[in-house]
């Protein structure tokens, strides 16, 4: 069997340590404006799967990516994987612009539920996480995943982050 051209792509990214270095004396939107402005280096994972911080304020954080070839899996649509990664993104960054000076998180549990299949033909697609509440050792937040052509929902889901308070 045939298998066509072979592909490739190249991805760069900048050190990651620059977005731990700036963090001391900083509130967590402080340092997500940085990142989603371009003051401060995107994390590898951004620049790996294809998508871009466009919005974040306190308690909401949005990501746009583009599908590509290169997500395929072997049923030929785009791996579970980038739905997945979008959400727990925009979750995740919805809970850290909740932090506060010395403030850290990390994901306990994420739920995601795939309702449509994403394709080149999709398009770009939406995550917007929302916070639904942050306590003080427990913070729980949603997404939705849209294809921004149509407005269909793709994905959704839910997450749990533990709050470890500044020392």
């Amino acid at each position: 069997m045939e298998t066509g051209m072979k592909r490739s792509r190249t991805v760069s990214w900048e050190d990651p340590f620059l977005l731990l270095q700036a963090a001391p004396g900083r509130t967590g939107l402080e340092i997500l404006k940085e990142v989603f402005e371009g003051r401060l280096p995107a994390p590898p994972i951004a620049e790996t799967m294809g998508f871009t911080g466009v919005h974040v304020e306190e308690g909401k954080a949005v990501f746009e990516g583009e599908p590509g070839e290169h997500l395929y899996n072997p049923i030929g649509v785009v791996h579970g994987g980038f739905a997945m990664t979008l959400l727990d993104s925009a979750m995740g960054c919805a809970v850290h612009s909740t932090l506060g000076v010395g403030e850290r998180y990390t994901t306990l549990e994420v739920k995601a539920n795939f309702v449509r299949p994403i394709t080149l033909d999709t398009g770009r697609v939406r995550c917007e996480g929302i916070v639904i509440h942050r306590g003080g050792t427990i913070a729980t937040a949603e997404g939705k995943l849209v294809a921004l052509s149509t407005g269909k929902l793709l994905a959704h889901g839910t997450t749990t982050c533990l709050i470890v308070p500044a020392q």
